[in-house]
């Protein structure tokens, strides 16, 4: 008897423990990773806050966290694009913002993050983190605009464009900020923005830059059109 009460109980413990782990991959699954919502901070927010902005639905500061003002500008975007208006950034709705795919990286190599990274150090080394940002920006800015080469590496290594060729300054150890700073530029944040030029004052050596209008200022650099 104590034997088969024991079978028993065995057999209960493993149909619980079942029971418990099927339930934990289905609250995960979809989840983890896949969205954002009210409450939520970091890179992916201020990118879809940076989409949200572009496109006219978001009128606040890219902040990277998703407040009322976030979570609403989502749910005016899902309803135009006729997707389930809960405000919430799942899959479905980051695609619709351009901010699907592997990782959100837009189709960028690990090749290609490393080199924007290596740039990104160079020339914005002291600079505060959104400025780093800013100068990956305005590389990824260049790719899109007629007056420059249509590759990353096409717009990097353009003759003149950037110091840290002629000077040696790409092969200086590359800081884990700037590795950072390359994604959150390729997922959409653009804190320049949209300038395709910048300089520091202090350094500027061109009269010509001088004379481009200025977009905005983040720590020692002007970023201009």
């Amino acid at each position: 008897m104590n034997k088969k009460l024991k079978y028993i109980w065995a057999i209960a413990i493993v149909l619980l423990v079942n029971v418990l782990v099927i339930s934990i991959v289905k609250s995960g699954s979809g989840s983890v990773g896949a969205l954002s919502k009210l409450g939520s901070q970091g890179s992916e927010v201020r990118s879809i806050q940076t989409k949200l902005q572009n496109q006219g639905y978001y009128k606040g500061k890219i902040d990277g966290i998703y407040g009322t003002n976030t979570r609403n500008a989502v749910i005016r975007f899902q309803k135009v694009k006729g997707l389930t208006p809960d405000g919430i950034a799942g899959p479905k709705t980051l695609k619709a913002l351009g901010l699907g795919g592997s990782g959100g990286l837009g189709g960028f190599s690990s090749n290609d993050i490393s080199l924007l990274a290596r740039v990104t150090s160079a020339e914005s080394r002291g600079e505060p983190y959104v400025g780093q940002v800013a100068v990956a920006a305005v590389i990824l800015n260049r790719i899109e605009h007629p007056s420059f080469p249509n590759t990353l590496a096409g717009v990097i290594y353009q003759p003149g464009a950037f110091s840290c060729i002629n000077d040696g300054g790409i092969n200086a150890p590359v800081s884990d900020s700037a590795y950072k700073a390359a994604r959150d530029a390729i997922n959409g944040w653009d804190p320049s923005g949209g300038a395709i030029y910048y300089y520091n004052p202090a350094k500027a050596t061109s009269g010509w830059i001088f004379s481009r209008p200025i977009i905005t200022v983040i720590g020692d650099h002007r970023f201009c059109s």
